[in-house]
């Protein structure tokens, strides 16, 4: 018998470049120094047989948790059809530009609770890929929501969601102007016009209801967000975890800075 699905989100950390497998989940150190350089002493993890790259002890003693796969591979070069296989399982080329697996969940399963959301399922940490469409053919409104700023930040400026150097205050009384003034919508009701008022609305209980509250990581304690890291990474994982513990379905983090043609092993140091 087939078991029953079990997980309810997923949280898909995108290396944009790659961190290398040999230096991380796939040493192979009797290859030689030409192929593992100065990383030639990987760890023993938790799982009798499994050994990984030398810097990564904390995930050394986890590895009952996680399944690495060693035999995935394709043959492409390019960043951005590589991403295009990886993300919709298909490989790049024809006319159908097909959706990624966030949006194909956005599309089917919506939220855990069926809530009437503002902010669509599928979101990314903090930027888009942008080297294809996400939505394929299933078409905008299976986008997803990229948040952009840093959440790291002393205010995660939220791009349609909170504007940076504003307060909360300074938001509803330019709302409470703005409907002063807004003589036209009141004497016409054109259709348009409210529809426009209804998009208005629903953008103003984004900025300032509780759904927007999501992304303020105040909200944490202070030992909390340490424990996940000051860097922009950090706390975009902290996020994600809120997002789901809220009901969201699908957080990608692309976290960059992994394409290193140069200065490899410093940068894998860093990294």
């Amino acid at each position: 018998a087939v078991k029953p699905d079990q997980a309810k989100a997923v949280i898909q950390i995108w290396m944009w470049g790659g961190p290398p497998h040999l230096d991380t989940f796939d040493p192979k150190p009797e290859a030689g120094y030409d192929y593992c350089g100065p990383f030639e002493k990987p760890i023993a993890t938790n799982v009798d047989g499994i050994r990984i790259g030398e810097m990564l002890p904390m995930l050394a003693e986890h590895a009952d948790k996680y399944s690495i796969i060693r035999s995935m591979t394709h043959g492409i070069n390019g960043h951005e059809t590589a991403a295009y296989l990886v993300q919709t399982g298909r490989e790049p080329g024809g006319k159908l530009v097909y959706p990624s697996v966030g949006a194909v969940v956005s599309s089917l399963k919506g939220f855990e609770n069926d809530k009437d959301r503002l902010i669509p399922p599928y979101i990314v940490l903090t930027q888009p890929q942008g080297r294809f469409s996400e939505a394929g053919f299933l078409g905008a409104s299976c986008k997803p929501f990229a948040t952009g700023g840093n959440p790291a930040a002393p205010q995660f400026v939220v791009e349609g969601v909170v504007a940076e150097g504003i307060t909360r205050e300074r938001q509803e009384s330019r709302r409470d102007l703005l409907q002063k003034l807004d003589a036209l919508n009141k004497a016409v009701k054109d259709p348009v016009l409210v529809a426009s008022k209804s998009s208005e609305e629903r953008a103003y209980d984004l900025i300032l209801g509780d759904e927007g509250k999501v992304f303020d990581l105040t909200e944490e304690t202070e030992e909390m967000r340490t424990e996940y890291g000051p860097s922009e990474f950090g706390q975009s994982c902290l996020l994600a975890r809120r997002l789901v513990e809220e009901g969201y379905r699908y957080i990608t983090i692309n976290y960059r800075g992994w394409d290193t043609h140069r200065g490899h092993f410093q940068a894998m140091r860093r990294k």
